[in-house]
């Protein structure tokens, strides 16, 4: 079996049970071809072959992004692209998309020193770009029909983020030459949406918390249809908000009837969105398990709070079955509620409102 025969395959699933299908494909292959899941396995003392329903699949801890190298197919020969997490404490960055020599991954205690800030190790750059084009594509239809501005400084400034790469392609793609990123120039920003604005065009805007808020406090605009993309994250920059509280100024201040956001992660290459209440969807390729706090093999009905467990089938080359820090609630169907995270998890970008 060989990993790219499903490059195509995981975004054109019809169903549930092909997606069910498949995942039981990729987590056969993946406990067989990634060292660090491998060992995971047997640490829990797994036999994948006994593995039938993917309510069975053990889910890998997100925490060992930060320890380990979790690669698929690991190539000592090849150079890793890499996407690194904002960390807590996190040194000095690389420059974005720095290329890697991997050595082979080794499988140090749990629970050892290792960076704050998570890796993933990224084989092929086509995939993500593709699982990202559909996610978005699905929810919101042609990118080409947008304007996409971008406002995210701490995630440029970092110059490591798979949020930037996406967006940054995601701009490429519009073919419109209103679109861009905004650093720090709020003026300039306000200035190009007032004007979009009075053209009527159809503008996502997507934004790191903070740097949202700051802009909803020094203007207001008149009532709109513009996308409000809010990513989290306020990074210490400012006083923390539940993700109500955040989303009501900027309704107010922001001219928009909703805020919509992404539910993503460095450790993962697709993401799930809201359109406003704070309800996200993912896409067919992309599922949300919640398991019981207590136990994390057993699994909650809709409606109960627990850990967010994700499948993400564009995890092909690194893994696809990650156990998150985050709390949450199945709602009905691939709908879900973020309520949380547990108490000892580091706090990241784009859960850090709740």
């Amino acid at each position: 079996m060989n990993l790219q025969i499903y490059e195509n395959k995981i975004f054109e699933l019809k169903n549930n049970e092909e997606f069910e299908k498949l995942s039981l494909e990729i987590f056969n292959y993946q406990a067989k071809n990634n060292l660090i899941y491998n060992q995971y396995l047997k640490y829990l003392n797994i036999n994948p072959e006994k593995i039938t329903s993917i309510k069975e699949i053990p889910f890998l801890p997100i925490e060992f992004f930060k320890n380990h190298k979790v690669i698929t197919n690991f190539d000592e020969n090849k150079k890793y692209l890499q996407f690194k997490s904002s960390g807590t404490t996190a040194p000095p960055a690389p420059q974005r998309g720095e290329i890697i020599n991997s050595s082979v991954p080794q499988f140090p205690p749990l629970g050892g020193r290792g960076a704050l800030r998570s890796t993933h190790y990224i084989y092929k750059v086509s995939v993500y770009e593709k699982s990202f084009i559909s996610g978005f594509s699905h929810f919101y239809g042609d990118i080409e029909n947008y304007t996409v501005l971008a406002l995210l400084p701490s995630y440029l400034e970092r110059n490591d983020s798979s949020l930037v790469y996406m967006v940054d392609k995601l701009i490429t793609l519009s073919k419109n030459k209103d679109s861009g990123f905004y650093l720090n120039n709020l003026d300039e920003l306000a200035s190009k949406l007032n004007y979009l604005i009075e053209k009527k065009q159809k503008v996502i805007l997507f934004g790191v918390s903070f740097a949202l808020l700051e802009l909803a406090e020094k203007y207001n605009f008149n009532e709109n249809e513009i996308i409000i993309m809010e990513t989290g994250g306020m990074k210490g920059r400012r006083e923390e908000l539940i993700r109500a509280e955040l989303h009501k100024i900027l309704i107010n201040n922001l001219g928009v009837k909703t805020v919509h956001s992404e539910y993503g992660m460095t450790e993962l290459l697709s993401q799930a969105y809201s359109k406003g209440h704070e309800i996200f969807e993912t896409p067919s390729f992309m599922k949300i398990m919640i398991r019981d706090t207590n136990d994390p093999f057993s699994y909650l009905p809709n409606g109960k709070t627990g850990g967010i467990n994700v499948i993400d089938l564009a995890n092909l080359y690194s893994c696809s079955f990650i156990e998150t820090k985050d709390l949450g609630k199945i709602l009905e169907k691939n709908k879900f509620e973020i309520l949380g995270r547990f108490d000892n998890s580091d706090i990241r970008g784009c859960n850090l409102l709740i």
